[in-house]
């Protein structure tokens, strides 16, 4: 399907990755990352005992099939290999998303969404689409990441979140599991990303798909997937 034509959808239900798709790459890779990864040491040390990052660092084991971390030292050079690799791990997930929180709660971080975004998901859900997020980024961080984002409070859109503690977005069992849980039958979800293996994923497991051509995306070929470069193009029937 050529970029810029409309796309129909019968579904009742859009389920949104964020980076790439609601907000843009550059955010997330060029602002988010490089500041949990430069809080994390402190953010371990001074945390160290507490009841979440004792959490935190047992995911952490079972991420990399390790002990868990005795030490602060020992989890933070283990999350900073992680980084390096640009794992999608639950523990480091957890990690980032409570350094994130307090830079959204300080106000120091303020993600940006695409112009479009704001007005078609109050739209979308005036009509009686229901919305939900999945990404790789923890459901903790998703709802601070909306709460405090440029375009004002988002969440009250949203009625459900989902991260990677319900699977690899890369994988149809994943969700074919969020179909379960929000009750809702595989063909009246739309999954929208602008990674075309989460797509394939999604599609494998019966949902409705659409790649999402956003400024500043990594190239990626959407193979089969109908296109879009905003969300204004979609026609929900």
């Amino acid at each position: 399907m050529p970029l810029g034509q409309r796309v129909r959808l019968s579904c009742r239900f859009a389920l949104l990755d964020i980076e790439g798709t609601v907000s843009p790459l550059a955010f997330v890779r060029d602002v988010m990352f490089p500041f949990a990864a430069e809080r994390l040491g402190e953010f371990i040390t001074s945390s160290w005992g507490s009841p979440e990052l004792k959490e935190v660092a047992r995911k952490v084991g079972v991420d990399l099939g390790e002990p868990v971390a005795t030490t602060p030292e020992a989890l933070i050079e283990s999350c900073r290999a992680m980084m390096a690799s640009d794992a999608k791990a639950t523990g480091l997930k957890s990690l980032q998303g409570m350094i994130w929180d307090r830079g959204f709660r300080s106000g120091d971080i303020r993600p940006p969404l695409f112009d479009d975004v704001p007005d078609a998901l109050a739209s979308w859900k005036k009509a009686g689409i229901a919305l939900g997020i999945y990404s790789s980024g923890s459901v903790a961080a998703q709802l601070q990441f909306f709460r405090h984002s440029l375009a004002g409070d988002m969440t009250p859109l949203f009625s459900s979140h989902f991260d990677t503690t319900i699977g690899s977005k890369k994988q149809a069992e994943s969700y074919g599991a969020i179909a379960r849980e929000l009750g809702h039958r595989p063909e009246t979800i739309a999954f929208f990303s602008d990674v075309s293996a989460e797509l394939d994923a999604a599609s494998s497991a019966g949902i409705r798909t659409v790649f999402l051509r956003r400024p500043g995306n990594s190239p990626d070929d959407p193979g089969s997937h109908p296109v879009i470069d905003n969300f204004g193009l979609i026609e929900w029937i």
